[in-house]
């Protein structure tokens, strides 16, 4: 069998990890604190927090923005479910609108969504395609919005418009008019989960990038609080000499990166540009070279003059068939020993949004999106010989699926 997306581990890695664990510090340390400054240099950003996960880091930032009870936010509905929980549970409404062709939010679906009530909007880079940050960014700086904005907080009057958080879960590396994902909004939040292209095992960044008057700088201070109980200095801090006493200054969370995924972290990093991306990008070539001569082959966008993505998730529509016919295919596909899978199943779909009174039929765009989608195995160790394998048994089973 193919697998999909195992994690790459080489003795570079497991080296780093040893070396941590050698060292006594596995916890919050001195490579947590030098990854941080080293994915702000990458991705350009002002400052940048590591977390436990994307997760938290989306919600840190929401309550941090003061996103609570009868505040509304606006949410792709083409995403993973993690965008639309944490919004939940800061009690406020997700309100989701419609993508478009290309997976990613239709900036007009959220024009329209925009309320007196809405404080924050969460566009997700899809299969690490970045999203129209001009368009995006320049909504939510238009008079007519800004009147509209409704501020309750600190944060919230220093900004005086609506929040953009960018869920960048899929999209390390990927550039938008030649800047790196990371600087294009005021907040950016990675994920480093082990299915994704620079893997912590578990964990996340929060990339600050707020304009003045913020200091980036002081908001990372509070929110390294934040992440750890609400208190004044983390573990590092408190090994300097009498530095032992600290306070409390919130109820804060729990959600800090540690040492060891830091380690796997710094190996991926130093690597991924001019290793990891380019496998990559050979392997999306490979797929779109294949396909392209098919009439039933709808090839993702990956690199146009504006956009490059970060290579993260192949997704392969096949024209002119519904959901069931999908699903007969994957399951064609994975007779002949390869997994592949679906990005994603639309939230208003899942029990939970569809008991919430959401309804997939305000979103078609997203259903059909789904109803067609195959995500594809890409990964660094999945070789040509590989690929050959996904190539030949995703067409011979299309064919026979459609034929019949």
């Amino acid at each position: 069998m193919i697998p999909f997306s195992p994690p790459r581990i080489d003795q570079l890695i497991i080296d780093e990890v040893t070396d941590t664990l050698r060292s006594g510090w596995i916890t919050t340390g001195p490579k947590t604190k030098k990854f941080e400054k080293l994915l702000t240099a990458y991705g350009g950003q002002q400052s940048t927090l590591c977390v436990s996960s994307a997760s938290a880091g989306l919600e840190l930032m929401l309550r941090w923005f003061g996103v609570t009870a009868g505040d509304e936010v606006i949410v792709p509905a083409y995403t993973y479910a993690a965008t639309a929980n944490v919004v939940v549970h800061c009690g406020a409404r997700v309100v989701f609108v419609d993508v478009r062709e290309d997976f990613n939010v239709s900036v007009e679906a959220i024009a329209r969504a925009i309320t007196p009530r809405t404080k924050v909007i969460m566009p997700v880079d899809i299969a690490g395609w970045p999203c129209d940050y001009d368009a995006i960014n320049e909504l939510v700086s238009r008079p007519g919005f800004r009147a509209m904005f409704n501020p309750a907080t600190e944060e919230q009057k220093m900004l005086n418009r609506i929040l953009v958080l960018s869920d960048a879960a899929h999209s390390v590396g990927g550039r938008y008019h030649g800047r790196r994902v990371g600087n294009l909004t005021d907040i950016t939040v990675y994920s480093f989960h082990a299915v994704k292209n620079l893997t912590t095992a578990e964990g996340g960044a929060i990339c600050l990038n707020l304009p003045a008057p913020f200091d980036n700088e002081r908001i990372y201070s509070k929110l390294n609080s934040k992440s750890l109980h609400g208190q004044t200095k983390d573990a590092l801090a408190k090994t300097e000499a009498g530095g032992w006493r600290y306070d409390i200054l919130e109820p804060g969370y729990k959600c800090n990166m540690t040492d060891i995924q830091a380690s796997m972290g710094l190996v991926e990093l130093a690597r991924y540009d001019a290793d990891m991306l380019v496998r990559r990008k050979q392997i999306f070539d490979r797929y779109a070279e294949a396909f392209r001569v098919h009439a039933w082959a709808q090839l993702p966008d990956y690199e146009n003059e504006e956009k490059t993505s970060s290579y993260h998730v192949f997704l392969l529509r096949i024209r002119g068939i519904d959901s069931e016919t999908r699903d007969r295919i994957i399951s064609g596909i994975f007779a002949r020993e390869v997994a592949v899978n679906v990005h994603f199943v639309p939230l208003p779909m899942m029990t939970y949004y569809r008991n919430e009174g959401y309804d997939i039929a305000d979103y078609p765009v997203a259903f059909d999106n789904y109803s067609r989608e195959i995500s594809l195995p890409v990964y660094y160790d999945l070789t040509d010989e590989m690929v050959a394998v996904v190539i030949r048994v995703v067409t011979e089973t299309v064919a026979e699926v459609l034929c019949c």
